[in-house]
């Protein structure tokens, strides 16, 4: 038998073991051979030569990415304490920059799933971004239309929303129908300011090089040299979903984000997104990428916000 003692001197202990010991218990039955135990910024482990070679390459691959992101979810620890080929941890670890916005701030993927949604979008023209709020689908979305402007891939970047009311009333705000309609299309406004400054963003919505814009506004067009966004895409009707997918022109990119749970249609009204997920399922151009609440990158209680609402979810449907 050998031993292994691991130094975690250079990572804050608190993320490695997560909360309740929850990832160091993950890593620890990873190793069922090995008897590992962890003190402060140590880790323990005795076991066959093997085994603790294969352990402390894990715990290195952990270690880094902890570095890299100061952070680490469940997924990526089980996408870690799985890798089996040097192309599976080049999608974990690759930490490319997506763009750099507004005052040096440097915009990445911070998760696993937002590294595939990076890669899928690298790969095809168009791709479905599915999963709860707070995951960063959006905004690592916008953050790769704005790469692609910044880069000249494509001419112009259009943001879009159905303007579904979600327990508002459209027709009693105040204002004209860019007032009423602006509400709707803030996130998208926000994400914008964060990366690209804002008289440069002005100029840019001026000439239409940005459009943010209604879905209804997308119809009888073909979207050609653009990077298109279709965010909430949950809150279309079937023929809407449709009429979007069908703007594609040549040279452009799609992606579509939203999050089937929260369909805010009316009762009878089938979402456009789950008929499209179902409908297109096989379509090898088009790129799925599915994100759950441990790529939740807002504050921690979100995550355990969504947990608690889909137990729930479950518990109502039994």
């Amino acid at each position: 038998m050998f031993e292994l003692t691991y130094d975690l001197e250079d990572v804050d202990v608190k993320i490695f073991y997560g909360v309740n010991n929850q990832y160091f218990n993950l890593i620890k039955s990873s190793f069922p051979t090995l008897k590992i135990t962890g003190r402060d910024h140590s880790v323990f482990a005795i076991g066959n030569r093997e085994a603790l070679d294969i352990f402390k390459l894990k715990l290195d691959d952990i270690v880094r990415f902890i570095s890299s992101n100061n952070s680490i979810g469940l997924k990526d620890l089980e996408s870690i304490l799985n890798l089996k080929d040097e192309s599976e941890k080049q999608l974990v670890f690759d930490q490319d920059i997506i763009v750099k916005g507004v005052n040096g701030k440097i915009i990445k993927a911070k998760t696993t799933n937002l590294k595939k949604l990076v890669k899928e979008t690298d790969k095809k023209d168009m791709v479905f971004a599915i999963g709860p709020a707070g995951t960063g689908k959006t905004y690592t979305s916008v953050a790769l239309a704005a790469r692609a402007l910044r880069n000249k891939e494509v001419k112009r970047i259009i943001l879009t929303r159905p303007a579904v009311e979600a327990g508002e009333s459209l027709g009693f705000l105040p204002g004209d129908l860019k007032e009423k309609l602006d509400p709707y299309m803030q996130p998208l406004y926000d994400a914008l300011r964060d990366m690209i400054p804002h008289e440069k963003l002005e100029g840019f919505m001026e000439k239409r090089i940005i459009e943010v814009a209604p879905l209804a506004f997308m119809r009888g067009r073909t979207l050609d040299d653009a990077f298109v966004i279709l965010d909430e895409a949950q809150n279309t009707t079937r023929s809407q979903m449709k009429m979007f997918l069908t703007r594609m022109g040549m040279n452009a990119k799609f992606i579509i984000t939203g999050d089937p749970s929260q369909v805010d249609l009316p009762p009878k009204q089938q979402s456009g997104l789950r008929e499209a997920m179902r409908i297109l399922k096989d379509v090898k151009e088009i790129g799925f990428v599915h994100l759950t609440e441990e790529d939740v990158v807002r504050h921690p209680v979100v995550k355990k916000i969504i947990l608690a609402y889909n137990e729930d979810d479950k518990r109502q449907q039994d």
